[in-house]
């Protein structure tokens, strides 16, 4: 039987795990942490009963992504779809918030509930196209080009100083702004748009979603189906030189794909000097500085809806939301940062004790920043929540600096596989129309430094599973495997 050797059992991993288990592979899964999941897991890191998301926490793209239909993930592990994707308060009590119905958040946004329609609806409405064009390389013709193009206009409209005319009002100003900010870009930018907007289309198509129990429960399913069909996954074990790596024989078909950063691609023996060169330039980005909580009962929010928001994002006005973003992109932090922020412990009683909360949070940094953003955080948690700070049990901070020992693949901190560029989403890492391939026989890229880039859904794993079975003479689809 040939082989299938994946290091780093994130999604992506898993995904090709999962396609290549299911395409007849003897799959073997490594993972340098102690525990499996990569992106997608959980652990008591304060106290304990309190489960708290290791890096991922809501899924807007897992259920319309292409490979999680057809693996069934919706029905694997349930799912908590709440009624509003997220919500965005202001310093006076007010909130812009976006309900998964879309004409409820049009209604809620007063005279800018028309120009809230005309900018997502066109893309909530069409998601499978929006999916098809952002979770693909875009040296492609795109499915439904209308789709397509509407997306880019749109794209152009929030990614461009103009954008500050589309909304006359705060509440819906900053709902945008904070759904835009969660790529460390500078604001406004093109890759920010292009990011936020489908984050936005999808919080009103399928919804901003996230599992009961922790994301650990999606790692959990797709390893239990890599073991059914005959695969391993293997924790602790790190790998950091694929000349010492026994992974197979390439001239019998066996394969090496990795979930990692492309630089682990450099200790490859036999990497041409072009390529190696080409891997050597990919840019990384700014970083993440994360702080998970423990509290002792539900976050008093000042805004009532904001209590029922699984996602909250925290700033303030879309002009303080680009300073702090902008900031970061300078190589400093603001006083007053942009804080994403999760509180699944609204709708999930299994994440915390009884009566109490968890709340997970991050703030984007210059890379490789040692910051410890517990004060920062709890400032800006408590502007819009006055009392937070006396609810809070114990605290567990992950400074940037200290992310790539807890995944490797996070370069400096940068949770995103590569910086967030418009440039570098059409050549990630490579500018190909397959960029999951290397020129190293049977050796595959399937991280998020690949397209589609940053998410949990899937895709880049099941691009670079696809394109090895395509190089082997098999054009699997997803409808041969499941």
């Amino acid at each position: 039987m040939v082989r299938a050797t994946i290091i780093g059992s994130g999604p992506n991993g898993l995904a090709a795990g999962v396609a290549l288990a299911r395409a007849g592979y003897e799959v073997r899964v490594l993972e340098a942490a102690d525990t499996i999941g990569g992106g997608v897991r959980s652990a008591e890191t304060t106290l304990p009963g309190f489960v708290h998301d290791i890096c991922s926490a809501v899924h807007p793209a897992a259920l319309t992504s292409p490979f999680f239909q057809a693996f069934g993930l919706a029905d694997r592990i349930d799912w908590i779809v709440p009624e509003i994707s997220y919500a965005h308060p202001l310093d006076d009590g007010r909130a812009g918030i976006a309900w998964r119905d879309i004409e409820k958040t049009a209604a809620g946004l007063g005279v800018d509930g028309k120009a809230w329609l005309a900018l997502l609806r066109p893309l909530s409405s069409h998601i499978e196209g929006v999916v098809d064009f952002t979770g693909n390389q875009m040296l492609r013709i795109p499915r439904e080009p209308l789709t397509a193009l509407r997306f880019g206009l749109r794209m152009i409209d929030q990614g461009t100083p103009f954008a500050r005319l589309s909304f006359r009002t705060d509440e819906a100003a900053g709902l945008i702004s904070g759904v835009l900010a969660h790529a460390p870009a500078r604001m406004p930018s093109l890759a920010a748009s292009a990011a936020g907007l489908l984050l936005a289309a999808a919080g009103h198509a399928g919804g901003w979603m996230y599992p009961r129990g922790g994301a650990q429960r999606i790692a959990d399913a797709m390893v239990a189906d890599i073991e059914a069909h005959g695969g391993t996954v293997e924790s602790g074990v790190h790998v950091t030189d694929l000349g010492d790596l026994d992974w197979g024989d390439p001239d019998a078909g066996d394969l090496l794909l990795l979930n990692t950063s492309p630089r682990l691609l450099l200790t490859h023996p036999d990497i041409p000097d072009r390529y190696a060169r080409t891997i050597q330039g990919y840019r990384y980005g700014a970083a993440a500085a994360k702080v998970d909580f423990a509290l002792d009962g539900p976050i008093p929010w000042t805004n009532p809806d904001v209590a029922q928001a699984p996602t909250v994002h925290l700033g303030g006005t879309r002009a303080e939301v680009a300073a702090s973003e902008n900031a970061v992109a300078r190589g400093r932090v603001s006083e007053r940062p942009y804080v994403l922020t999760a509180q699944p412990s609204v709708f999930d009683p299994t994440r915390a004790p009884e009566g109490k909360a968890v709340l997970w949070a991050y703030i984007h940094v210059p890379a490789n920043s040692d910051l410890d953003a517990t004060e920062l955080i709890t400032r800006q948690v408590e502007r819009f929540a006055p009392g937070f700070r006396d609810r809070i049990l114990a605290h567990h901070s992950v400074p940037a600096s200290a992310r790539e020992a807890v995944n490797p693949a996070e370069i400096g901190g940068d949770i995103l596989g590569g910086a967030f560029t418009l440039p570098q989403a059409i050549r990630r890492p490579v500018l190909s129309t397959a960029p999951w391939r290397t020129p190293m026989r049977g050796v595959y890229l399937a991280s998020s430094s690949t397209p589609p880039g940053p998410g949990v859904n899937g895709m880049a794993g099941w691009h670079a599973a696809r394109t090895a079975l395509a190089d082997a003479g098999e054009r699997a689809t997803l409808g041969d495997l499941f």
